[in-house]
């Protein structure tokens, strides 16, 4: 019956596009991205999402899934609202695959669903600016002869800022300085003369290549005899191999494709592959390989939809607590109690879901039985609700906890198990001022339009 639902669900959007939409088709659904390593070409929507492990690009631009509809991963919390103090942080998830995620009609319920806020302080305390100091005594010049640099400096101490601030302007501060001495005049080299002709027209494997020679001068400017400066670093010659091949460079060729191999998949879009040499001719004494790539890619259709493995749905609720022993509510009894699941999607020989359909435990029947009872230690903070826009708040509370302490943590005469009580009791709590408690939640963002 669920292959019968799948293939209903692919004739009912066969319906709805007369036209099916041509699609870039991708191998592979990588949570909403889908990468262009496996792109395989352009195919109608219909023919692309006979395998539900594809995606495809919408005509939204976005990447989406073949496969039946899930919520993504929620994202990470983003930053807070604000940098310093109280604020808010979001984080979000989108549905995806063919058709609608479950959800409720109520507006602030889809919200829910999609977007969850909490507070965050990401720094007890805002920035601070800190006020500079005098400036300092100025430093010696920088040489020690004609023109240089001196410099002085200032910090950031009164007062120095907190909590990350700082002080508006330079710390250092630098102004021209003159030395009444004649620097020194230090040789420069002159720029390479041309590379002379090499020494010889060729060379053989087994003979030393030939060499060529440049010169330069150390006049560019000459070192000054008084005050003296110094001669130029390095050497005025530079001698180098001359490198020419005595063969000219062949350039390689491409040879014909071979034959297409077979489709890549048995079932929905794969690919074909050709293959080729650069052997007409090959590439010879340093001449160019050939260009371009040795493969070729074709798509291919086996117009035959993919398994489609099945999900199990979300466990139903727990059944009434029953014994065969007779009636046990408010009876320190055990019972047992079971709930079950089903298998969807599963069609086209996909693998059926493993694991029970029905899941048992033992149990004891306290609904609407009278105990005396307890007030809880205040829970944790809520989160912001409704999770943006104006009128956001976060909660506390205490309850009422009944003493369950007379009742067995577990059953059974042979094999003991624990027990798990089923039904909402009465529970008698001295009376509490206010056992209920709310806070505005800070700096909240506009709920998306």
């Amino acid at each position: 019956m669920v292959q019968l639902l799948w293939t209903s669900l692919v004739l009912l959007m066969t319906v709805k596009e007369s036209v099916s939409q041509e699609v870039n088709c991708y191998s592979s659904f990588d949570s909403g991205n889908c990468d262009d390593l496996w792109l395989l070409g352009e195919v109608t929507m219909d023919d692309c999402c006979l395998n539900p492990h594809y995606g495809y690009i919408g005509a939204d631009g976005k990447c989406k899934s073949c496969g039946p509809p899930s919520w993504s991963e929620w994202t990470a919390w983003g930053r807070c609202s604000v940098s310093c103090k109280e604020g808010v942080s979001q984080r979000r998830r989108e549905c995806q695959g063919q058709g609608k995620c479950a959800q409720t009609t109520i507006h602030r319920e889809i919200q829910k669903l999609a977007l969850e806020t909490k507070v965050c302080i990401d720094s007890s305390c805002c920035p601070e600016q800190g006020q500079w100091s005098k400036w300092g005594q100025w430093q010696p010049c920088s040489v020690t002869c004609n023109k240089g640099v001196r410099n002085r400096v200032r910090t950031c101490t009164e007062p120095q800022p907190r909590c990350g601030g700082s002080c508006d302007g330079p710390s250092e501060e630098k102004e021209p300085c003159v030395v009444d001495r004649i620097c020194p005049t230090h040789g420069g080299w002159s720029n390479w003369d041309g590379w002379q002709p090499c020494s010889g027209t060729c060379g053989g494997e087994n003979l030393p290549k030939p060499t060529q020679r440049r010169n330069r001068s150390c006049n560019n400017p000459p070192p000054s005899s008084v005050p003296p400066g110094d001669e130029c670093p390095g050497l005025g010659s530079n001698t180098r191999t001359c490198d020419e091949l005595p063969f000219c460079p062949v350039n390689g060729n491409w040879g014909p494709w071979g034959p297409p191999s077979s489709c890549s998949v048995t079932c929905g879009v794969g690919i074909h592959e050709m293959l080729r040499q650069c052997d007409n001719p090959a590439p010879k004494h340093g001449g160019l390989p050939c260009s371009g790539s040795n493969k070729d890619q074709k798509i291919c259709n086996t117009k035959n939809h993919c398994p489609v493995d099945g999900q199990w749905s979300q466990w139903g609720k727990w059944e009434e607590c029953k014994s065969n022993r007779g009636k046990i509510r408010c009876r320190k009894i055990g019972g047992q109690q079971r709930r079950q699941r089903w298998c969807e999607h599963a069609g086209f020989d996909g693998k059926t879901c493993e694991g029970k359909i029905t899941d048992y435990r033992a149990c004891y029947d306290i609904k609407f039985c009278d105990f005396d009872g307890k007030w809880s230690e205040w829970s944790e903070w809520s989160q912001c609700e409704p999770p943006c826009g104006e009128g956001a708040k976060r909660t506390r509370e205490r309850t009422c906890i009944p003493d369950l302490s007379e009742y067995g943590e577990t059953v059974g005469f042979h094999i003991k198990v624990k027990a798990y009580f089923d039904g909402t009791p009465f529970a008698n709590c001295t009376l509490l001022k206010d056992p209920k408690q709310s806070l505005a939640c800070m700096n909240v963002p506009p709920c998306d339009t």
